[in-house]
């Protein structure tokens, strides 16, 4: 697994779905639900079921093979 790559957001928290776009994991929104709902996205190390999830800064997530760290707001 590569190593986590930092992601500046904007807020103090930003949802997964949002997050997994904002990072490059994926194309869209659609496709954020889809690899969500099939349990191919972990955060923390734990499999995310929840598109709606609230990250923090910190937080770490991983879709295959790649991950990223939600980084301090920008």
């Amino acid at each position: 697994m590569s190593e986590a790559v930092d992601v500046p957001i904007d807020d103090d928290v930003i949802r997964l779905g949002q997050f997994l776009k904002l990072a490059n994991l994926i194309e869209s929104g659609s496709e954020a639900k889809t690899v969500i709902a099939s349990g191919l996205v972990r955060v923390n190390d734990e499999v995310e079921l929840r598109r709606g999830r609230q990250l923090h800064p910190g937080d770490v997530v991983a879709i295959a093979g790649h991950r990223a760290r939600v980084g301090g707001v920008r």
